[in-house]
């Protein structure tokens, strides 16, 4: 089994508000506001939010997008994503397909807001990490600024919703 714990680490909050502000551009944009920042040695590597609907692709949540373009950086300086240790910070629990890429990743540390009962794929759902296919499982951190994520996919929605 996983360990959970809520943090209020004012370092993760910085990273978290930024991955925030990144959901509030999607929710902007007709996106569901969810936002991805990934960190490599206190360093914003890359951020973004959800791109499915600007781009017609369901492929492109946050978490795969920050993922893709940490590897493309990394790879431009000759590092490689899986052995450079990021973290990554996310506004909403990743789903399975999230969670399996950041497996694949070999993601240090995942930081996460908000709970996903009904989509997440690391405390609910497929529970990716817990399997014992699973490859690599990253430190699992949640609850970081948890309210102002929920908030805003709450809103979000209920706006759609009218």
């Amino acid at each position: 089994m996983l360990f959970y714990v809520i943090m209020e680490n004012n370092n993760y909050k910085k990273f978290m508000l930024l991955a925030i502000e990144e959901a509030k551009k999607a929710s902007k944009n007709g996106e569901v506001p969810v936002g991805a920042v990934t960190v490599h040695k206190s360093n914003v590597i890359a951020k973004s939010g959800n791109l499915m609907v600007k781009y017609l692709d369901p492929l492109m949540h946050a978490e795969m997008i920050v993922l893709n373009r940490s590897s493309e950086i990394l790879a431009d300086k000759g590092l490689s994503i899986r052995h450079e240790k990021l973290d990554i910070y996310v506004t909403l629990e990743p789903c399975a397909m999230c969670a399996q890429a950041i497996s694949l990743c070999r993601i240090a540390n995942l930081y996460y807001g908000a709970d996903d009962p009904k989509g997440g794929g690391i405390k609910y759902g497929s529970k990716v990490f817990e399997h014992n296919t699973c490859h690599h499982k990253p430190n699992v951190f949640s609850g970081i600024e948890k309210e102002k994520s929920k908030e805003i996919l709450q809103n979000f929605f209920k706006k759609l919703r009218t």
